[in-house]
């Protein structure tokens, strides 16, 4: 049950990423972003802040911005390529 909230919660801070960079991602790539912000927030900022399904959320939260505006220029880096 854990790995399924860890998802969930997962999907949720993607979205939030995408949402606060105005970019509009599938639910995979939600999940992604997610999970890998969420990785990367906590790597950079600690694990302050609340926490769901084991993640910081405010790091996360951060993390997953981060994340998305990457992934973001490096697709459209390789469209215009």
């Amino acid at each position: 049950m854990g790995l399924i909230w860890t998802l969930i919660i997962g999907a949720l801070i993607g979205t939030v990423g995408g949402a606060i960079t105005n970019t509009s991602m599938g639910w995979i790539a939600n999940i992604l972003a997610g999970l890998v912000g969420s990785w990367l927030g906590e790597m950079l900022l600690g694990t302050w802040g609340p926490h769901l399904a084991g993640m910081a959320l405010i790091p996360s939260m951060i993390g997953a911005v981060i994340v998305v505006i990457l992934v973001s220029w490096l697709v459209g880096r390789i469209k215009n390529n």
